[in-house]
């Protein structure tokens, strides 16, 4: 039987792992099928199919896309996408500003705290990458300011945390018809963290395409009502162990494995979609 694993990180967003670290990683977890979906970027796909090829891997080309909705933030995956189309490309530029001037506003928040940590700080852990909130942790541990990467979301820029800070200037409404402009299929990613059931049917009407059912922090009970969900709104089942290498060395490639009939029946959605 093959299985696959639909949400992993590279070190092109906030991810540890090299594509070509990231795809022999996997062929040792014994997956057939992988999708990247690093943050607001698909710099590490085209390099991630180039090793596949000799590994006999199947790489499924995707996207994290970071939004807002009623000061909360919101995370739609993108599949199958179209990685290479200029248009796209172009959007994500704007999207990777919108990063950069967010760090900026967290940081500023993090010294009217008394944490005296730079910009510049967070830049030089993301070493050119979509940068984000990982690193922003990654950075405070670096300079002492917390012992762990969970200490500096528990505490600071979680999202219930008094640096948190949104900026991503782009709603769930707007992700979704990105994606599917761009060929792909829409997934809302861990649905746990939303909180709200009435916000998924929300974004059921907007155009998702899926949920994310098999998810590292999803309980038996959170898993067995998404598969409801899913099934009663007619929607494709995902999964993914949202691994980001060393930076959170507690989750690893393939710890959630979805069968591949799952991926086939993405294939098929998007088929009818396009």
């Amino acid at each position: 039987m093959k299985f696959a694993d639909l949400h992993l990180h590279t070190n092109y967003s906030d991810g540890t792992y090299t594509p070509k670290e990231l795809v022999e990683k996997a062929v040792k977890a014994g997956l057939s099928c992988i999708s990247i979906t690093d943050h607001d970027t698909v710099g590490a796909i085209s390099e991630a199919m180039d090793v596949a090829d000799s590994l006999g891997i199947e790489i499924l080309p995707g996207i994290e896309i970071s939004c807002e909705y009623e000061l909360r933030e919101v995370h739609i995956l993108g599949y199958l996408i179209d990685h290479k189309s200029a248009a796209l490309l172009k959007r994500l530029e704007t999207l990777k500003e919108n990063r950069i001037n967010r760090i900026y506003k967290i940081t500023e928040k993090l010294n009217a705290l008394g944490i005296n940590l730079r910009a510049d700080d967070v830049f030089s852990v993301a070493n050119g990458a979509t940068v984000g909130r990982l690193h922003v942790a990654r950075a405070m541990v670096l300079k002492g300011f917390v012992k762990t990467v969970s200490e500096a979301f528990n505490r600071f820029i979680g999202d219930n945390g008094p640096a948190f800070s949104l900026g991503f200037r782009f709603t769930p409404e707007e992700a979704i018809k990105f994606i599917r402009d761009n060929a792909g299929v829409a997934v809302l990613a861990h649905p746990y963290v939303i909180e709200n059931e009435e916000l998924i049917f929300k974004f059921i009407g907007l155009g998702l395409t899926g949920l994310e059912v098999y998810y590292p922090e999803h309980s038996q009970g959170e898993i067995n009502f998404y598969l409801g969900l899913a099934k009663e709104h007619n929607l494709l089942v995902t999964g993914g162990s949202d691994c980001h290498g060393s930076a959170k060395p507690q989750v690893r490639i393939g710890s959630i494995k979805i069968p591949y009939d799952l991926v086939e029946k993405m294939k098929e959605a998007r088929e009818r979609l396009s």
